[in-house]
C-alpha cells in the first residue's frame, strides 16, 4: 500500500505541475474557443486540436510501445547470454524507468509530429490537382505543393528517430552492463576483476562472443535502415532539382537534367548497396565493407559536383541559348502560370492622336472620372476637416466606384475611427477607455474629378451624424471594428457609450449589435485572467447583460481566425447601398513556394500567388465572412475541404458588395514586376532580354518614383461603358517612351481579366517621364511652378495619369500649392493636360480641355457643353506677369552674383509684388 500510495502521489504532483505550467494555455484555449463560437467558427477553431489528437495520440501510442518492447527486447536478450536472474523488485523499477525513457522519446517525436506537421497532414489529405504536370517527372504539381513538403519532414523525423535509437541503444548496454554484471556461469562469460586488473584492455572480452554479436546486429540494423531512408531522400532531392537556380533561371537546368540527376539516381542505388554492405560488413566484423558505403557516397557526390561544373563551363555555357532552350520554355510556361499571366489577353493600341472635341463628349463618362485629387493629400484635408474631434483620425483613403444620383462616379473615402491615443491624458482612465469610448463614427466620401474653389476635396458625404446631398444612404455608422481598434471594449453596461459629439455635449449610445462575448458567471473570471484585468472582475458597471468583444482590429481579427491565409496590408471601407451599412473588405492571398519552374519574386521564396480570398467584416458586428473568388485555385479548393465551415462561394456575396470588389494593388505589383521579363514567349528574346521592360518613372511631390498602380475609370476602345480599372504603364528598359499599359478590370463578370495594350514600336509614345520633362521645359509652365515654389510656398505634383480615350492617350496631372507652414493644406490649383504634343496648365480640366479640343465641360451640365471659355486674356495677362517676374528674378541673381546687394534687395521687392499680382489675377481666374 505505501508503494502504491507513493507512486499515486508522484502522479498527483505530475498532474498539479502540469495544470500550472499550462494554466495560461488552458485559459486561452476556453476563451479562443467562446471566441470562434461565437463568429460560428467552432469547426475551424477545433480542426487543428482534432487533427493534432488524431494523429498525436496513435502516432505517441506506436511509438512508446515501439520503443519500449526494443528496450525490453534488449534487456531479455542480455539476460539471456549474460545468465542473470534479475531480482523482482529491481525489475520494476527498472522497467518504470524503461517505460518513462519511452514516454519521453515518444512524446518528443510525436508532438513533432502532429505539433508542427498536423496542417502539412491536412492538406496532404485532402490535396487537390492542379491538373498541370511538370515536364521532367511528369507529375501533378500537387505532389509537390502539397504531398512533398510533408514526406521530406516525415523522412527527417524518421531519421532522428533511428539516430535516437542508436543512442539509446548503445546507451542502454553500457547501462546494463553497469547494473546487471553478467554472472560467471557458462563457458564465454569473463572474469570481471581479472579484465581489470589487466594492464591491456580487450574491447573483445568485455562482453561474451555472444552478447557482442547482438549488439553489433542491432547497430547494424539500425545503421541499414539509414542507408534506406537516404536513397528515399535522393530520390526526393532528385524532384528539388526542379526548384535550382544553376542555370540562367529559376528550374533544372541542362546540367541538373543530364548530370545531377543521375547522380541523385546513382547515390539512391548506391546507398542501397551501401545499406547492405554496412549489415554484412558489421555483422562480418569486416570493417573495409562496412565503412565502403559511407565513402562510396561521399566520392560519387564529390565526382558528381566535379562532372557538373565542367558540364556547365565547357557544354553549357558556350552555348547556352540551344542547351538551355528547352528550360527556358518551362521556366517561362510555369512562372506565367504561377502569378496569373498565361491568360493575359494582348490587344495592340495604334495611338493614333486625332482626337476631336467630339470624341470626348462621346467619352463623356470617362472625363468625368479623371482624377485631379490624390490620396496623400486627401487624408491631411480629410483630418483637418472632418476630424471633428482631436480622438478622431481617418487611418487611410480608399479608393472605390459608386452609382450616385445614378452616375458611375469615382471616388475617395475614409472611415472616421476613434483614436483613443489622442484622448486627453486626464480622460485615458479605465472606463473611459474599456466601457465609454467604443466606436468612431460615420465616414467622409468625396469624387476624385472635383474640388471646391479653395482647391480642396468635394465632399459628398461630411459631418457628424453624416449628412448628403446624394442617393448614399447610412444607415449604422458606428465603427466598432477597423483598422485602429486595437484594445478590447465591454458593452451593454450600466456606463452609457459615448455615441458622438453633439455641439457642447456628448451624444450617449447602447450597442444594439450581436458582438461579444457575455460575462456573465465564470466568463468574467476567465476573461479577467485572459486580459489580465482585475477591472473586468470587480467593476460595478458590468452586469449581467454586458459583453466583451475581442480582436476588434480587422487585420488582427482575421489572422486569429484563418492565419493560413496572407491578407492584404490595405483593408477598404465599403457603404453597401442596399443596407446603409459599412463593411471592410480584405483581400485574401495564397502562397507557394513550391511551384515547379517558377520564378521567385524579387528576394522573397515566394513563386504562386492568388487573390482567392474576400474577406468581408461588418464595421458594426464584426462578423468576418471568406468569400472564395478563384474557384480554379487548387490551394484554396484543399483549404476548403480542411475548413468545411470557414468558406462561401463568391455568389454568396451581397450583390451590393459584390459591386465594390477591387483587384488588389498588392497582387498586381506583384504581376505587373513579373510581367516586365515574363511577357516575352520566345526563349531567344527572353535570355537575351531584347524586349526587357520597366515601370514608368514620374515625379511626384517632389521626388521621382516608379509609378503607382492607379485605380482610374474610362471606357476600354473596345467597351461601351466606362470601368473601374487598375493600371500601370510600361517603358523599354532605360528609356521613357512608353511602349504598353498594363490594366486589370474590376467590375462584375470582368472581375480579374488582365489586357495588355502594346503601342506600336515605330512611333514615340511619351511615358509619363517624358512628359514630366516637357512641363519642366514648357517656356510658359516651369517658369510659373518655378515662382510659386520659390517663396512662402511648395509647389506640389499629383500622379501623372495616363488615360486612353478612343484610340488616342491623354495625360493629365493636379498641382497642388502647399504653404510652408505645417499646418496649412495642400491645394489643388492648376491642372496639366497634355495631348499631342501640346501641353497646358490651366485651373481646372474644364478650361484644359477647352484649349485643346475647344469647349468641354466635365461638370454637372447634363448636355456636357458650356460657354466659350474667354481664356485669351487671362493668357495674356499671366504671361506679361509672368515674363516680367521672370526678367526681374534674372536681374536679382545678376545683382546677387556681382556683390551689389542694395540692387539685389530692390528687385527681390519688386519680384515679390510681380509674384502677389500673379496670385491675384490666378484667384480672378
Amino acid at each position: 500500500m505505501k508503494g502504491k500510495g507513493k507512486y499515486f502521489m508522484i502522479v498527483a504532483i505530475l498532474i498539479i505541475i502540469f495544470v500550472i505550467s499550462s494554466f495560461s494555455g488552458i485559459i486561452n484555449f476556453i476563451t479562443d474557443y467562446k471566441w470562434f463560437s461565437e463568429l460560428g467558427y467552432t469547426k475551424t477553431f477545433l480542426t487543428k486540436l482534432r487533427t493534432q489528437l488524431m494523429i498525436g495520440i496513435p502516432s505517441f501510442l506506436i511509438i512508446f510501445f515501439l520503443t519500449l518492447f526494443y528496450l525490453i527486447a534488449i534487456k531479455k536478450k542480455y539476460y539471456k547470454d549474460s545468465y542473470i536472474i534479475p531480482e523482482k523488485k529491481g525489475e520494476k523499477r527498472l522497467n518504470v524507468i524503461l517505460g518513462i525513457v519511452s514516454a519521453f522519446i515518444s512524446f518528443f517525436i510525436s508532438t513533432s509530429f502532429a505539433g508542427n506537421l498536423w496542417f502539412k497532414i491536412l492538406q496532404f489529405t485532402n490535396s487537390t490537382d492542379f491538373n498541370v504536370k511538370d515536364p521532367i517527372f511528369n507529375n501533378d504539381l500537387s505532389l509537390y505543393i502539397f504531398k512533398l513538403p510533408l514526406l521530406k519532414e516525415v523522412i527527417s523525423l524518421i531519421l532522428l528517430l533511428l539516430f535516437i535509437f542508436a543512442i539509446v541503444t548503445v546507451a542502454f548496454y553500457a547501462l546494463l552492463f553497469v547494473i546487471r554484471r553478467p554472472n560467471k556461469e557458462g563457458s564465454n562469460v569473463f572474469d570481471f576483476e581479472e579484465l581489470t586488473n589487466k594492464k591491456e584492455f580487450d574491447i573483445n572480452k568485455l562482453f561474451n562472443k555472444k552478447l557482442l554479436n547482438k549488439i553489433l546486429t542491432q547497430v547494424a540494423i539500425i545503421g541499414f535502415l539509414v542507408f534506406i531512408i537516404i536513397a528515399v531522400n535522393n530520390i526526393f532531392n532528385s524532384y528539388e532539382l526542379l526548384y535550382s537556380t544553376r542555370g540562367k533561371v529559376h528550374g533544372a537546368s541542362y546540367t541538373d537534367i543530364h548530370v545531377t540527376l543521375w547522380v541523385y539516381r546513382i547515390m539512391a542505388v548506391a546507398a542501397v548497396v551501401s545499406g547492405i554492405g554496412f549489415l554484412v560488413g558489421v555483422l562480418k566484423k569486416n570493417k573495409k565493407l562496412a565503412l565502403f558505403g559511407p565513402i562510396l557516397l561521399i566520392a560519387i557526390s564529390i565526382l558528381g559536383n566535379i562532372g557538373a561544373s565542367i558540364v556547365e563551363n565547357y557544354i553549357v555555357k558556350p552555348d547556352q541559348i540551344s542547351k538551355e532552350e528547352k528550360y527556358l520554355k518551362h521556366n517561362i510556361e510555369f512562372t506565367q502560370r504561377a502569378y496569373g499571366l498565361k491568360d493575359v489577353t494582348i490587344r495592340d493600341f495604334p495611338v493614333n492622336q486625332d482626337l476631336t472635341k467630339e470624341d470626348l463628349l462621346e467619352n463623356e463618362e470617362t472625363i468625368k472620372n479623371i482624377r485631379i485629387n490624390d490620396y496623400r493629400p486627401t487624408k491631411q484635408v480629410y483630418y483637418q476637416l472632418q476630424g471633428i474631434r482631436q480622438y478622431y483620425t481617418f487611418n487611410d483613403i480608399d479608393v472605390d466606384r459608386y452609382n450616385i444620383n445614378d452616375k458611375y462616379t469615382q471616388v475617395f473615402l475614409s472611415a472616421r475611427e476613434l483614436d483613443k491615443t489622442r484622448l486627453d491624458e486626464q480622460a485615458k482612465n479605465w472606463i473611459n477607455l474599456h466601457l465609454k469610448y467604443t466606436h468612431g463614427y460615420g465616414l467622409a466620401l468625396s469624387p476624385v474629378n472635383s474640388v471646391t474653389e479653395e482647391g480642396q476635396p468635394e465632399l459628398l458625404v461630411k459631418n457628424i451624424p453624416p449628412t448628403t446631398d446624394t442617393n448614399l444612404k447610412i444607415n449604422r455608422p458606428e465603427i466598432y471594428f477597423g483598422e485602429m481598434t486595437n484594445d478590447f471594449v465591454v458593452v451593454n453596461t450600466d456606463e452609457k457609450e459615448f455615441d458622438y459629439p453633439q455641439g457642447s455635449n456628448n451624444k450617449s449610445t447602447i450597442y444594439e449589435g450581436s458582438a461579444g462575448i457575455e460575462l456573465d458567471g465564470l466568463n468574467k473570471l476567465l476573461f479577467a485572467i485572459k486580459q489580465r484585468d482585475l477591472k473586468l472582475l470587480i467593476s460595478g458597471n458590468i452586469n449581467s447583460d454586458s459583453r466583451i468583444v475581442l480582436y476588434r482590429n480587422i487585420k488582427e481579427r482575421v489572422r486569429k481566425i484563418a492565419p493560413f491565409i496572407d491578407y492584404s496590408g490595405d483593408p477598404y471601407l465599403v457603404l453597401n447601398q442596399q443596407n446603409g451599412k459599412l463593411y471592410w473588405i480584405m483581400d485574401g492571398f495564397t502562397l507557394s513556394s513550391k511551384y515547379p519552374y517558377s520564378e521567385p519574386y524579387k528576394d522573397t521564396s515566394i513563386n504562386y500567388i492568388r487573390n482567392s480570398v474576400k474577406v468581408v467584416i461588418d464595421a458594426y458586428n464584426g462578423d468576418a465572412n471568406y468569400y472564395v473568388f478563384d474557384e480554379k485555385d487548387p490551394i484554396v479548393s484543399t483549404y476548403s475541404k480542411i475548413f468545411s465551415d470557414l468558406f462561401k462561394t463568391k455568389d454568396q456575396m451581397p450583390e451590393g458588395l459584390k459591386n465594390h470588389v477591387r483587384y488588389p494593388t498588392e497582387l498586381f505589383n506583384i504581376q505587373s514586376d513579373i510581367y516586365r521579363a515574363y511577357h516575352m514567349d520566345n526563349p531567344e528574346v527572353f535570355f537575351s532580354r531584347e524586349d526587357y521592360w520597366t515601370i514608368a518613372n514620374e515625379k511626384y511631390m517632389e521626388e521621382t518614383q516608379k509609378v503607382e498602380p492607379n485605380y482610374v475609370m474610362f471606357k476600354l476602345p473596345e467597351e461601351e461603358k466606362a470601368e473601374f480599372l487598375l493600371t500601370i504603364p510600361y517603358t523599354p528598359d532605360g528609356k521613357d517612351n512608353m511602349t504598353a499599359l498594363f490594366v486589370a478590370r474590376n467590375d462584375k463578370e470582368n472581375y480579374g481579366n488582365l489586357v495588355l495594350y502594346k503601342f506600336p514600336k515605330n512611333k514615340n509614345i511619351p511615358g509619363p517621364m517624358l512628359i514630366e520633362s516637357q512641363i519642366d521645359q514648357d517656356s510658359e509652365i516651369s517658369p510659373q511652378l518655378s515662382l510659386w515654389d520659390q517663396k512662402g510656398s511648395n509647389v506640389l505634383r499629383g500622379n501623372l495619369l495616363v488615360i486612353p480615350i478612343q484610340n488616342s492617350l491623354l495625360y493629365v496631372e493636379p498641382i497642388y500649392l502647399k504653404a510652408s507652414n505645417e499646418n496649412s493644406l495642400p491645394q489643388v490649383k492648376r491642372v496639366i493636360v497634355s495631348y499631342n504634343d501640346k501641353i497646358v496648365m490651366e485651373k481646372n480640366l474644364d478650361t484644359a480641355l477647352s484649349k485643346l479640343f475647344g469647349t468641354v465641360d466635365t461638370g454637372k451640365d447634363d448636355d456636357g457643353i458650356v460657354d466659350e471659355v474667354d481664356t485669351d486674356k487671362i493668357e495674356g495677362d499671366i504671361k506679361d506677369i509672368i515674363d516680367k517676374a521672370n526678367d526681374l528674378f534674372n536681374k536679382a541673381k545678376e545683382a546677387s552674383q556681382e556683390g551689389n546687394w542694395a540692387e539685389y534687395g530692390n528687385y527681390i521687392e519688386q519680384l515679390e509684388k510681380a509674384l502677389n499680382q500673379l496670385n491675384n489675377v490666378s484667384n480672378e481666374e
